[in-house]
This record gives structure tokens, C-alpha cells and sequence, in this order.
């Protein structure tokens, strides 16, 4: 998995509605601070990696614009908690998935051991 640590920093002035680039031109291994805007409010945001950063931006403010179309809450803190637990849900769903193997990879693997437990035992009758 993919990871840029981030680091919330402080927020100045805001700037012209969609900005959304990043601030430095340090080098990758740098923590770079990046302006990104969610849910029509601004963050400076800190990371190694400044388009996964944009990424991440963008996906939480589609996940809280999706949230804000379903319901009637006008209060972001609200929209960013269901926005939250969508996202958490769509993990947890994604991580048992990768947690258990689908039939059909349980079946390779054991088809591609006992291929193996073959050779091997072919090798040590021929040894």
C-alpha cells in the first residue's frame, strides 16, 4: 500500500477557489506542503508524495459531496463523519477481501504445491 505521511499544518489565507497545487518544488524526498481544498475549505497539507496528497483531497471531498447529496445535514463536521465512515467501510470491505483468498487462487496454490512436492520428490529419489 501506497503511503505519504501527512501532516496538518496550518491554514493561511484562503486562496482562489480551486487551487489545488502543490506550494514547493523540493525535492520528492521532501515533505512538501501542498494547498488542497475540501468541501469548499482550504488545508495546507505536508507529505512526502504531493499528487498522492491531491488524490487523497479529491477523494475525500467527492466522498463528502456524495454524503451531502444523500442527506440534509448542512453541518460539515456531520458530512465529514458519514464521509468517514464511508471511507472506513470501503476499507474494512477491501480488506477482508484481500484477507481471504478467492477459490480460485486457493486452487492454484494447492494444483501449483503438489507440482512442487513432485520435483521434489523426483529429485530425491534421483539423488
Amino acid at each position: 500500500m501506497r503511503s505519504s505521511r501527512l501532516f496538518l499544518a496550518a491554514c493561511p489565507a484562503r486562496p482562489s477557489p480551486g487551487r489545488k497545487e502543490p506550494v514547493s518544488n523540493a525535492p520528492a524526498s521532501a515533505n512538501l506542503s501542498v494547498r488542497v481544498e475540501i468541501f469548499d475549505q482550504v488545508y495546507n497539507l505536508r507529505g512526502s508524495d504531493a499528487d498522492y496528497i491531491l488524490k487523497l483531497a479529491e477523494y475525500v471531498d467527492g466522498k463528502m459531496r456524495a454524503v451531502s447529496e444523500q442527506t440534509t445535514t448542512v453541518d460539515s463536521v456531520r458530512l465529514a463523519v458519514l464521509a468517514a465512515l464511508n471511507i472506513a467501510d470501503e476499507y474494512h470491505l477491501l480488506k477482508r477481501r484481500v484477507a481471504v483468498p478467492s477459490t480460485e487462487a486457493q486452487q492454484r496454490a494447492s494444483k501449483l504445491a503438489s507440482a512442487l512436492d513432485e520435483v521434489l520428490d523426483e529429485g530425491q529419489r534421483a539423488g
